[in-house]
């Protein structure tokens, strides 16, 4: 590779080059941690502990249950729905040593979205969460879905735990204790993985239309993880981390950074199974003085607002990282005056497994950027004719590197429109490259507004609208305007007992902003839609207008 700009912030910490050879695949990475910290707690669920060696029995059974007795055979794939609960890292380990491929799918999702997924990945069995069934009845008839394993909250956990009751029409389903006791008795035959071997499809882009499975590999998740922990450097420190796993699972997010790379780091991994319920989530934060903490910007928000937060011990945590959309300024700073570091903010996509930018470990101040790219990974700022666009220039983010999926599946035309003759991906973000080789994402291309010519990122609004002290979230859309052809719409949701009126926002606003994205229209809800995830679901914004 070139010397790169960003190269001058490696310094001597950060390697170029890393060995994304050096684990044929995942399984051999938990294999590893498992011989090592085998009797240290891996999971902590509602106050009940997964050790790693519990976690190498309960796999084994699942896997000789999904190969002896349901018949699976290398590259089957298995669908896994459920919350942040014991269940799924135990279900997780027990597919991939089986050989077969995880379709990760998320537990909120309504029939329309589930029939999709079963079907575009000819899903025959499915492990699932209790309450998630309901959905699961409605469209079973119409997928190839054949075996269904429920679990209960409480699995592996406190089997006190009261937990949804399985759907009635549900009549052919084993729950997984059932499963894990047959599999106790039955054959576990290990199976040949490679790299190139598929591990997840991570269905991505839903909010477009019909989802696709981005295809990855084995490979694909190995180098990444290789990538993360040699640029993270001190910011993972082995057999020492206590993690708390509020995002969700089944996004390759938490997926790839909380789960296999602190896995394989000997942490203890704090799931977090409902963040929605601030003050019980604050509570149990309460319990842990955690070293490692991954969000969203809304989650940090929210945290942020949430009385007893001030509570927590904040005096090991080492890594505040944020992703799945920007983090603003504002949430930062706050987050900094409470707990005395700064959100570290990264970037990367389903499709590229997903880490392609992070800050560095010397990086002390935040800088609204998504950091620099980790090794081997080259990223490109083009124009839409595929262009280099000179730097400081805004253009869409392509990126390269042996974390890029293998492809969609089932989809060469999607796979074809996404990545150019150079093997670069094309992310749909608009970004630029400073000077400094640091990265600055401005946009979804989609998201764009058109104001009398003037591209207007949303981003940017929003950030600014955050700084407003009685604003707790905010989201803008660009709506049709007779005069501008487009025009700025801000949604705001207050702070509980506060005040502030639309004219004193679009104040703030033009002694902030050029006036061509100044907010035109204000308007005032309880709620922004959101993903899962915790993503501002500006579509749907759209739609309703």
């Amino acid at each position: 590779m070139s010397e790169k700009v960003w190269y001058q912030h490696y310094g001597s910490e950060i390697p170029k080059e890393v060995d994304v050879k050096a684990y044929p695949n995942v399984v051999a990475m938990f294999d590893e941690a498992i011989a090592k910290f085998g009797p240290q707690i891996a999971f902590q669920n509602f106050g009940f502990d997964l050790t790693y060696s519990d976690l190498d029995v309960a796999s084994r059974k699942i896997a000789a249950y999904l190969q002896s007795a349901l018949g699976h055979k290398k590259g089957d794939r298995v669908a896994v729905m459920m919350p942040n609960i014991m269940g799924f890292p135990t279900s997780m380990l027990g597919i991939l040593r089986a050989g077969l491929v995880q379709v990760n799918v998320n537990p909120l999702y309504t029939p329309r979205e589930l029939r999709h997924q079963l079907i575009d990945a000819d899903v025959e069995t499915i492990i699932i969460f209790s309450g998630s069934t309901p959905v699961l009845a409605e469209i079973l008839e119409e997928t190839p879905v054949k075996n269904i394993i429920t679990v209960a909250l409480g699995d592996l956990c406190n089997p006190n735990l009261p937990s949804p009751p399985v759907d009635a029409r549900i009549t052919n389903a084993i729950d997984f204790q059932k499963a894990l006791n047959e599999g106790e008795n039955l054959p576990f035959n290990p199976v040949d993985i490679n790299q190139d071997d598929l591990i997840f499809l991570q269905y991505t882009g839903g909010t477009t239309g019909l989802s696709k499975g981005a295809m990855l590999t084995h490979g694909n998740l190995v180098a990444n993880v290789m990538q993360y922990r040699s640029f993270a450097g001190s910011l993972v420190q082995e057999g020492n981390e206590i993690v708390i796993t509020a995002l969700p699972l089944y996004h390759i997010f938490a997926l790839m950074v909380n789960f296999i790379t602190y896995f394989l780091a000997g942490a203890k991994n704090v799931l977090i199974t409902n963040p929605r319920d601030m003050p019980a989530f604050v509570e149990e934060l309460k319990k842990h003085k955690f070293s490692v903490f991954t969000g969203v910007n809304t989650l940090y928000a929210g945290l942020l607002m949430t009385p007893g937060i001030e509570e927590c011990d904040f005096s090991n945590l080492r890594n505040a990282a944020g992703g799945g959309t920007a983090v603003q300024k504002a949430i930062s700073d706050r987050w900094k005056a409470l707990t005395g570091s700064h959100i570290r903010e990264g970037y990367g996509l389903s499709e590229t497994s997903p880490i392609l930018t992070f800050n560095p470990p010397n990086a002390t101040e935040f800088r609204s950027s998504i950091g620099i790219p980790l090794p081997m990974t080259d990223i490109a700022i083009r124009d839409d004719q595929g262009n280099d666009v000179p730097q400081g220039e805004t253009g869409e983010i392509c990126a390269r590197g042996p974390q890029v999926m293998k492809g969609y599946w089932k989809r060469d035309d999607a796979t074809a429109e996404v990545m150019t003759e150079d093997g670069f991906f094309k992310t749909g973000d608009v970004a630029y490259m400073s000077e400094d080789g640091y990265f600055h994402i401005v946009d979804r291309k989609k998201d764009m507004i058109l104001v009398s010519g003037f591209n207007v990122f949303p981003n940017e609004i929003e950030a600014v609208a955050a700084e407003i002290e009685e604003i707790a979230e905010c989201a803008c859309i660009g709506v049709p305007d007779e005069r501008t052809g487009e025009a700025v719409k801000l949604f705001v949701v207050k702070k509980p007992g506060t005040e502030v009126t639309a004219e004193a926002i679009e104040d703030y606003c033009r002694k902030n902003l050029t006036a061509y994205k100044v907010p035109k229209h204000i308007v005032f809800t309880n709620e922004i839609p959101k993903s899962a995830v915790g993503k501002i679901l500006r579509r749907e914004l759209r739609d309703a207008n």
